[in-house]
């Protein structure tokens, strides 16, 4: 039951995380109002939140319930997630940075101006996040059925 209980967990947060991003991903535009910057502002603190608290649990599982840490540290998908985890997590520094620099402008109650250059580069950056997502998505199930293991 406990195993179970913690890959639901494991499966919310990952739900909400990547439905944090996809928000993240459409709503981010030129000319947003104030209320569409501070839902992205809130919902960028959301998806931070989610990936602190599946990291968590994902390592929890690897070291207390599931197949064993053996498994785990044995299997290349299983750094392969990481690695993409990690590398999704530094991509998302640079949007949340920007959001953060909002709060200003925000607190005045105007909308942020965002440059065609500041634009392009957060459009960038979002996608990368999500492919990054994708990349995860196809590693874990590869991982989970112990495939490039000896």
């Amino acid at each position: 039951m406990t195993t179970a209980f913690m890959a639901f967990l494991h499966h919310l947060f990952a739900f909400t995380l990547v439905a944090s991003l996809v928000y993240e991903f459409i709503a981010f535009r030129k000319g947003m109002t104030i209320e569409e910057a501070r839902r992205i502002q809130r919902v960028d603190l959301v998806y931070g939140i989610s990936a602190g608290i599946l990291l968590i649990i994902g390592l929890l599982r690897v070291f207390l319930f599931e197949k064993g840490v053996n498994f785990y540290i044995h299997n290349p998908f299983f750094w392969v997630k990481m690695a993409a985890f990690a590398i999704v997590g530094l991509l998302s520094i640079d949007p949340t940075i920007r959001y953060i620099r909002w709060n200003k402008v925000v607190s005045r109650d105007n909308p942020p101006e965002i440059s065609e250059s500041e634009y392009k580069r957060t459009r960038l950056v979002l996608w990368l996040e999500v492919a990054g997502i994708v990349f995860i998505l196809l590693a874990a199930p590869m991982m989970t059925r112990g495939i490039g293991m000896n």
